[in-house]
């Protein structure tokens, strides 16, 4: 996992809970790392687990709200850092369909070792996009906030329904967005 979600996750940790929270989580996650990230390192997607794991226990939250609320703020960076990926979709749907085919092909021109989900449109209509999450990382939350935050982006609402399906490794999800 690329250093840049670590960096935003201890950042998106210390605005919302302090930086006592921060050095409490990342001691009680004895992650390898000892906390010390790059944006532009790759680190074991079992160490962000951790970390969440840990401020989860600290919070009395659950882990799919600290992963879904940290994908939500973490939209607010990608827009900042590449408001061209938001700019070029007319909307919240075109974006969405666009993260594989543009993208993804972008973000693997800066980091070639990037390990990325897959996002596969199955059926969409003018209110609703219904796409495939796939991943080895179990990271379908954070997909999910990134989604409700990239909403904010185009000024529009949405429900998000998620079905986890079974697969040998890894996530899978199916996302259900509607426009509200």
């Amino acid at each position: 996992m690329k250093g840049v979600v670590f960096t935003e996750f201890l950042d998106y940790v210390g605005a919302r809970f302090g930086d006592d929270m921060v050095d409490d989580m990342i001691e009680a996650a004895n992650v390898p790392s000892g906390g010390a990230y790059t944006a532009v390192g790759t680190y074991n997607h079992a160490e962000m687990v951790a970390l969440c794991e840990a401020l989860a226990t600290r919070t009395n939250s659950s882990m799919r709200d600290i992963v879904c609320d940290f994908g939500d703020r973490l939209s607010d960076t990608f827009a900042r850092d590449f408001p061209d990926f938001y700019r070029r979709a007319n909307n919240l749907f075109d974006f969405l369909s666009s993260i594989d085919d543009h993208i993804h092909v972008e973000v693997r021109k800066l980091y070639p070792d990037a390990e990325l989900p897959s996002f596969v449109v199955e059926r969409r209509t003018a209110t609703q996009l219904v796409f495939l999450y796939q991943s080895p990382r179990r990271m379908g939350h954070l997909s999910e906030g990134l989604i409700i935050g990239s909403a904010r982006q185009y000024d529009v609402t949405v429900r998000v329904h998620s079905d986890e399906l079974p697969v040998e490794q890894g996530m899978s999800v199916r996302f259900t967005i509607d426009l509200t």
